[in-house]
């Protein structure tokens, strides 16, 4: 069997430095005969805002049919989710934030309508991790952020003590983070530290 992982580039600025990291860390991950890894970016993927109406805490989906359709099964198959943001305003990206607020369905399910989110074999088993960059070399940069990744790996199963960060400030300009010391080689090693966790715990 193999591990699934769905990397999620959050950016809108396709291949900057949210999106490097991302693909250094699924770098790490690579293992044609047991890792599957499926890579998604978020602003092609059609994910409206949410509608806040609610719905979903009496019918368990969501009233609206957009890209959430096919990514709802996606998070949900998953052993592992990598979602990369970049730093805008103090908080995520609107296509991030689009994401974690449609995760709204998954709340309601866990705790509304109290019905399982994951399958009960992947219940304490599944990893999450957050990438980001920001430009600002301030050491609050990424505080406002954190909060909304930990939400939405909640509801969807993820604990707490199963989410990895890798955040990275001061790299500004596109491509910054090609020049950072150590960002390359903590993403591969973050990767290949991850996948080695899932194999442990699913063995």
């Amino acid at each position: 069997m193999s591990l699934k992982v769905l990397a999620l580039a959050g950016s809108p600025r396709r291949h900057g430095n949210s999106e490097t990291l991302l693909e250094w860390v699924i770098g790490g991950m690579w293992d044609p005969n047991y890792v599957e890894i499926e890579k998604i970016a978020l602003d092609d993927a059609d994910i409206n805002q949410c509608k806040g109406c609610n719905a979903c805490e009496k019918l368990n989906k969501c009233v609206q049919r957009d890209g959430m359709d096919i990514l709802h099964d996606k998070l949900i198959a998953a052993d592992c989710i990598v979602l990369s943001s970049p730093i805008y305003c103090m908080g995520l990206c609107a296509q991030v934030k689009a994401l974690v607020d449609r995760a709204q369905v998954f709340r309601s399910r866990k705790y509304v309508l109290k019905l399982p989110v994951v399958p009960a074999e992947k219940k304490g088993k599944r990893i999450g991790i957050f990438l980001s960059s920001a430009g600002q070399n301030w050491d609050y940069v990424f505080d406002a952020a954190v909060p909304s990744i930990k939400c939405f790996y909640h509801v969807l199963d993820v604990r707490d003590k199963d989410i990895r960060y890798l955040m990275v400030n001061g790299v500004d300009g596109k491509g910054a983070i090609e020049h950072h010391p150590t960002a390359k080689k903590d993403a591969e090693k973050l990767g290949v530290s991850v996948i080695a966790d899932l194999r442990e715990r699913i063995n």
